[in-house]
């Protein structure tokens, strides 16, 4: 008779490869791979070069997010735009990678937040305009391509690759791609696919991140391929360091540091030496001071904006005047003081840029001081991951009567099937409705191994192609929202269908909002409420802009 260990270890192995079984099922449906690994034992982990310094315990644990994949010859792995999280490390074979510059690609969305950076000087300002609720609300947000009329410029937000348009380099045994879009959230711009049959280690974000954690030579070796491949571009077309020469950002590439934070992680101290400009290349900061006795939120940052420039440029300042925590996992780009103080000297309109930053960070900070809802506000949004939003559908709960004509104005839209429901999570008496946000960096668009997800090219509009559709509900897992809902259709897959696993099985499909992009009306929720009490919202200053419109008017 087995030992309760011995029992307990079988059960706990049987529910990891279950577990690994999950992580891996769509790339069944792919017509390409000919091959996938099951869970590798720490052993067999070993003896692929880029794990060899790890122990066995930190193998075990990343062993569910690792495979090894083959792949036929002439077979597109990924291509510019598509969202992945995993990287690849090849083991055998070759990959060629290339930029076409797709018109998605002209679209992409930049590494900075354009409508949060503040830059009033100058004559491309990202700064927006703060006429009231309904002009921000309204208000179309700029492309990449209206961001920029340097045709040659493509934004960082796909970049791992900096290679001239139209030209192809070869990935060989030993090389890794695809983790700085990975580990960034960011879609891909080069298009990547086998030139022979490959062996592939496929490294999912999980078990990466744990890997630049745990090892300096593997974090060192990721930021130098960061280095090489994309920090000069996201550099150059920062809001920050825009028009710059390429002499002087070739050399501040070599001089900063590159960091990486978990959720929680503390970035900067009230009352600690200044040490640093932080700039953010991905993901959201949480900057508090501490009131009294409580800490209060006073700001947030995101891509492309930056923290320590009101306490570098002021004189006598030595200390930071509030604290910074990471919210998420975020990736960072550091300045050190002296670096600092050595570009404002020689580049007088990035002082320009960093003193107008400055003094909108101050401003904006006092403001919530002074008016504590909107720090409440700020703690709500980064919890319910409303700063992710674009579009994001609010209802006044003092005034709606629960007709439910909004969602019966959306399922008329859309062929007699609602795609949000009308519940959720509330602030003061508005009610956030689980409806898409239509996110900065949707990760609903991991992993669907069909395509049917994904921008409709229509500003940010996250749409879904039914007709590609399998009804797998990856990204209905993936949403960390819980805005994407399953539907059946009532029918059931056939005899043919492919991936195998569906044949006989009742025919699903994912349904989400779109915006109602095709439709000259615009959102049917907003547009069907007899008593105008939705709304559509794209930022938190959209949401406070609307919170005071209320209040005054009552």
């Amino acid at each position: 008779m087995e030992s309760g260990s011995t029992t307990d270890h079988s059960v706990t192995m049987i529910k990891r490869k279950k577990l690994f079984e999950d992580r891996w099922s769509s790339f069944g449906s792919h017509a390409g791979l000919t091959g996938l690994s099951e869970m590798l034992s720490p052993a067999e982990l070993r003896e692929i070069d880029i794990f060899k310094e790890y122990d066995d315990s930190f193998l075990q644990t990343i062993s569910p997010d690792v495979s090894i994949a083959q792949w036929k010859a002439d077979v597109v792995l990924f291509e510019e735009g598509s969202f992945l999280d995993l990287a690849f490390y090849v083991l055998d074979g070759e990959v060629g990678v290339a930029i076409k510059m797709h018109e998605e690609s002209l679209n992409a969305i930049p590494t900075f937040d354009a409508q949060r950076t503040v830059y009033a000087s100058d004559p491309r300002s990202f700064q927006v305009p703060q006429e009231g609720v309904a002009a921000t609300i309204l208000q179309t947000r700029m492309t990449a391509r209206e961001t920029s009329k340097d045709p040659q410029i493509t934004f960082l937000a796909s970049m791992d690759f900096n290679l001239p348009l139209g030209s192809t380099i070869v990935l060989k045994k030993g090389d890794l791609f695809g983790e700085i879009g990975a580990l960034n959230g960011w879609p891909q711009s080069a298009t990547a696919h086998t030139t022979s049959a490959c062996k592939l280690v496929q490294i999912r974000v999980p078990a990466l991140r744990e890997m630049k954690k745990a090892s300096g030579a593997f974090k060192e070796k990721i930021d130098q391929i960061y280095r090489e491949r994309t920090l000069f571009e996201q550099l150059k077309t920062s809001p920050v360091f825009r028009g710059s020469g390429d002499a002087f950002l070739e050399s501040l590439t070599e001089k900063v540091e590159l960091l990486s934070f978990s959720p929680g992680d503390v970035i900067t101290k009230q009352g600690d030496r200044v040490d640093a400009l932080y700039m953010v290349r991905s993901g959201f900061l949480k900057i508090f001071e501490r009131l009294g006795e409580a800490d209060v939120a006073v700001n947030y940052l995101s891509k492309g904006m930056t923290i320590g420039e009101v306490e570098l440029l002021l004189p006598d300042i030595d200390t930071w005047l509030s604290s910074t925590t990471s919210v998420g996992y975020s990736e960072l780009v550091r300045i050190e003081r002296d670096t600092f103080h050595d570009i404002i000297r020689e580049h007088p309109l990035v002082e320009k840029r960093l003193w107008d930053s400055a003094v909108a960070q101050m401003k904006e900070s006092g403001f919530t001081r002074k008016n504590l809802d909107k720090s409440e506000l700020i703690e709500f949004s980064l919890q319910k991951g409303l700063v992710q939003g674009n579009s994001i559908l609010v209802i006044d709960l003092d005034v709606c009567t629960r007709c439910d004509d909004c969602v019966r104005g959306c399922a008329d839209t859309h062929g007699g099937r609602p795609r949000f429901v009308r519940e959720g999570d509330t602030f003061d008496h508005f009610l956030i409705a689980r409806s898409c946000y239509h996110c900065d960096d949707p990760v609903c668009l991991v992993g669907c191994p069909t395509g049917a997800i994904g921008r409709a090219g229509v500003g940010e509009v996250v749409a879904i192609d039914d007709g590609l559709c399998i009804g797998c509900g990856t990204c209905a897992t993936k949403c960390p929202y819980d805005a994407i809902v399953m539907h059946d259709t009532g029918d059931t897959w056939g005899d043919d269908a492919l991936p195998e696993r569906l044949r006989g099985r009742p025919q699903k499909v994912a349904s989400k909002c779109d915006l109602c992009y095709t439709s000259d009306d615009g959102p049917a929720c907003v547009n069907n409420c007899p008593h105008s009490c939705a709304f559509r919202i794209g930022s938190i200053q959209d949401f406070q802009s609307l919170l005071s419109t209320e209040k005054a008017e009552a």
